[in-house]
């Protein structure tokens, strides 16, 4: 259950059209999430909804959850019905969650900051990443285009392969919504681009 680390790897080591948005990055990570709480039976999804698979009660005496930011991407769903659209998850879950990520993988020992300037592929990061075990691993599963973790690389922009068909209707359906929220933010960017050009120009014909 190392989907979204995985794709932090992928996004800060492999070639990429641009540099990946952070906004764009916490979208595929929540997706990430989303993928990874199906394969441990914690979720289900009905009606384009993530639904909560009841569990036991608590882990068993002495035993921790292995991914703490899967534990809390877990206790943030929203419990009642109707409950939340797979879209909604994405934006509220995706909120800042690029940030999160590699402050825990920095923590953790997998990103360091480099003290020279250095271009990276994501924006507005210094950050590298060590060589480990964890790194080995994320490029053998990309390297084997394994079908989610593609998908999630080349709906940020990352090169390298074609997004693969998922292996079931559930997960197809999260990785849909999160193609559809990358294209609505980058949307939004454009309109926002178009904005500023439209008022740089309205003040050069006023002589501002």
């Amino acid at each position: 259950m190392t989907t979204p680390r995985d794709l932090v790897i992928v996004a800060m080591d492999m070639p990429s059209s641009g540099p990946v948005e952070h906004g764009d990055l916490s979208l595929a990570l929540a997706g990430a999430e989303a993928v990874d709480l199906l394969g441990a039976g914690a979720i289900r999804v009905a009606d384009g909804r993530l639904v909560p698979v009841p569990r036991p009660a608590g882990p068993p005496a002495g035993e921790q959850p292995a991914d703490p930011l899967l534990a809390a991407a877990a206790a943030a769903l929203v419990q009642e019905p109707p409950y939340e659209p797979l879209g909604d998850w994405l934006w509220r879950r995706g909120r800042g969650l690029a940030r999160t990520y590699l402050d825990a993988m920095q923590e953790n020992g997998l990103l360091v900051r480099e003290n020279r300037r250095r271009w990276l592929v994501v924006r507005n990061s210094r950050l590298v990443l060590v060589d480990s075990a964890a790194r080995r691993r994320a490029h053998h599963r990309r390297r084997a285009d394994e079908p989610v973790l593609a998908t999630l690389a080349a709906a940020i922009g990352v090169v390298g392969g074609d997004a693969a068909p998922a292996s079931d209707e559930a997960t197809a359906s999260v990785l849909g919504a999160v193609a559809d929220a990358v294209a609505e933010l980058s949307a939004e960017r454009q309109r926002r681009a178009r904005r500023l050009e439209d008022a740089a120009a309205d003040n050069v014909r006023r002589g501002y």
